[in-house]
Protein backbone atom coordinates (compact mmCIF):
# COMPACT_ATOMS: atom_id res chain seq x y z
CA UNK A 1 0.00 0.00 0.00
CA UNK A 2 2.85 2.42 0.84
CA UNK A 3 4.48 1.79 -2.54
CA UNK A 4 1.19 2.55 -4.29
CA UNK A 5 0.70 5.78 -2.33
CA UNK A 6 4.29 6.87 -2.95
CA UNK A 7 3.87 6.19 -6.67
CA UNK A 8 0.63 8.17 -6.73
CA UNK A 9 2.29 11.09 -4.94
CA UNK A 10 5.13 10.90 -7.45
CA UNK A 11 2.61 11.19 -10.27
CA UNK A 12 1.02 14.21 -8.56
CA UNK A 13 4.46 15.79 -8.19
CA UNK A 14 5.06 15.40 -11.92
CA UNK A 15 2.08 17.59 -12.87
CA UNK A 16 3.70 20.47 -14.77
CA UNK A 17 3.56 23.82 -12.99
CA UNK A 18 3.15 25.43 -16.40
CA UNK A 19 -0.09 23.49 -16.92
CA UNK A 20 -1.41 24.54 -13.51
CA UNK A 21 -0.51 28.18 -14.25
CA UNK A 22 -2.24 28.05 -17.64
CA UNK A 23 -5.40 26.55 -16.16
CA UNK A 24 -5.37 29.09 -13.32
CA UNK A 25 -4.97 31.98 -15.78
CA UNK A 26 -7.72 30.77 -18.10
CA UNK A 27 -10.13 29.69 -15.37
CA UNK A 28 -10.03 32.80 -13.22
CA UNK A 29 -9.77 35.03 -16.28
CA UNK A 30 -13.05 33.67 -17.65
CA UNK A 31 -14.81 34.27 -14.31
CA UNK A 32 -13.88 37.94 -14.26
CA UNK A 33 -14.30 38.50 -18.01
CA UNK A 34 -17.87 37.17 -17.90
CA UNK A 35 -18.64 39.54 -15.04
CA UNK A 36 -17.13 42.45 -16.96
CA UNK A 37 -19.11 41.59 -20.08
CA UNK A 38 -22.33 41.50 -18.04
CA UNK A 39 -21.52 44.94 -16.66
CA UNK A 40 -20.79 46.22 -20.16
CA UNK A 41 -24.05 44.74 -21.45
CA UNK A 42 -26.01 46.48 -18.68
CA UNK A 43 -24.20 49.79 -18.98
CA UNK A 44 -26.55 51.59 -21.39
CA UNK A 45 -29.68 50.44 -19.58
CA UNK A 46 -28.36 51.69 -16.25
CA UNK A 47 -28.43 48.21 -14.72
CA UNK A 48 -24.72 48.23 -13.96
CA UNK A 49 -24.84 51.52 -12.09
CA UNK A 50 -27.99 50.38 -10.25
CA UNK A 51 -26.12 47.26 -9.05
CA UNK A 52 -23.44 49.45 -7.52
CA UNK A 53 -26.00 51.84 -6.04
CA UNK A 54 -28.33 49.30 -4.45
CA UNK A 55 -26.65 45.91 -4.17
CA UNK A 56 -22.87 46.28 -4.04
CA UNK A 57 -22.73 49.56 -2.05
CA UNK A 58 -18.99 49.88 -1.53
CA UNK A 59 -17.80 52.16 1.26
CA UNK A 60 -15.79 55.26 0.32
CA UNK A 61 -16.15 54.79 -3.45
CA UNK A 62 -19.23 56.33 -5.06
CA UNK A 63 -21.17 54.01 -7.41
CA UNK A 64 -20.50 56.34 -10.36
CA UNK A 65 -16.78 55.67 -9.93
CA UNK A 66 -16.87 52.07 -8.68
CA UNK A 67 -18.97 50.74 -11.58
CA UNK A 68 -16.70 51.84 -14.45
CA UNK A 69 -13.56 50.96 -12.45
CA UNK A 70 -14.79 47.44 -11.76
CA UNK A 71 -15.93 46.95 -15.33
CA UNK A 72 -12.62 48.20 -16.73
CA UNK A 73 -10.67 45.90 -14.41
CA UNK A 74 -12.84 42.90 -15.28
CA UNK A 75 -12.41 43.52 -19.00
CA UNK A 76 -8.66 44.23 -19.05
CA UNK A 77 -7.05 42.05 -16.37
CA UNK A 78 -8.43 38.79 -17.85
CA UNK A 79 -6.95 39.70 -21.23
CA UNK A 80 -3.56 40.09 -19.56
CA UNK A 81 -4.03 36.72 -17.85
CA UNK A 82 -5.03 35.01 -21.11
CA UNK A 83 -1.91 36.33 -22.80
CA UNK A 84 0.24 35.69 -19.76
CA UNK A 85 1.39 39.32 -19.81
CA UNK A 86 2.07 41.16 -16.54
CA UNK A 87 0.41 38.14 -14.97
CA UNK A 88 1.50 38.75 -11.40
CA UNK A 89 0.20 42.32 -11.47
CA UNK A 90 -3.10 41.40 -13.14
CA UNK A 91 -3.53 38.65 -10.54
CA UNK A 92 -2.77 41.14 -7.75
CA UNK A 93 -5.44 43.54 -9.05
CA UNK A 94 -8.03 40.76 -9.27
CA UNK A 95 -7.01 39.46 -5.85
CA UNK A 96 -7.64 42.92 -4.37
CA UNK A 97 -10.98 43.00 -6.16
CA UNK A 98 -11.80 39.55 -4.76
CA UNK A 99 -11.06 40.79 -1.23
CA UNK A 100 -13.34 43.79 -1.71
CA UNK A 101 -16.12 41.55 -3.02
CA UNK A 102 -15.71 39.12 -0.13
CA UNK A 103 -15.51 41.75 2.60
CA UNK A 104 -18.03 44.34 1.42
CA UNK A 105 -20.35 42.77 -1.16
CA UNK A 106 -20.88 39.03 -0.67
CA UNK A 107 -19.28 37.95 2.63
CA UNK A 108 -21.31 34.74 2.65
CA UNK A 109 -19.62 33.56 -0.57
CA UNK A 110 -16.30 32.70 1.02
CA UNK A 111 -16.21 29.27 -0.63
CA UNK A 112 -16.30 30.80 -4.11
CA UNK A 113 -13.93 33.64 -3.28
CA UNK A 114 -11.43 31.28 -1.64
CA UNK A 115 -11.18 29.31 -4.91
CA UNK A 116 -10.62 32.56 -6.82
CA UNK A 117 -8.03 33.68 -4.26
CA UNK A 118 -6.16 30.36 -4.46
CA UNK A 119 -5.79 30.68 -8.24
CA UNK A 120 -4.75 34.32 -8.00
CA UNK A 121 -2.27 33.69 -5.17
CA UNK A 122 -0.73 30.86 -7.19
CA UNK A 123 -0.24 33.22 -10.13
CA UNK A 124 1.14 35.97 -7.90
CA UNK A 125 3.67 33.57 -6.37
CA UNK A 126 4.68 31.41 -9.33
CA UNK A 127 3.93 33.62 -12.32
CA UNK A 128 2.38 32.71 -15.63
CA UNK A 129 4.51 29.70 -16.56
CA UNK A 130 6.27 29.00 -19.83
CA UNK A 131 3.13 29.20 -21.96
CA UNK A 132 2.96 32.98 -21.77
CA UNK A 133 4.24 36.28 -23.06
CA UNK A 134 5.83 36.89 -19.66
CA UNK A 135 8.06 33.88 -20.25
CA UNK A 136 8.99 34.96 -23.77
CA UNK A 137 9.84 38.48 -22.58
CA UNK A 138 11.80 37.12 -19.64
CA UNK A 139 13.87 34.91 -21.96
CA UNK A 140 14.84 38.00 -23.92
CA UNK A 141 15.83 39.80 -20.73
CA UNK A 142 13.06 42.38 -21.08
CA UNK A 143 11.16 41.51 -17.94
CA UNK A 144 12.41 41.11 -14.42
CA UNK A 145 11.94 39.37 -11.91
CA UNK A 146 12.65 35.87 -13.14
CA UNK A 147 9.88 33.29 -13.04
CA UNK A 148 10.12 31.02 -10.02
CA UNK A 149 9.07 27.41 -9.93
Amino acid sequence: MTIFLNRLISIFNSIPTDLIALLARLGIGVVFLRSGLLKLEGWDSGNTLALFQYEYQLPLIPPELAAPMAMAMELTAPMLLFAGLATRFAALALFAMTLVIEIFVYPAAFDTHAVWAASLLFLMKFGSGRISLDYLLDRRGIQRPALSR
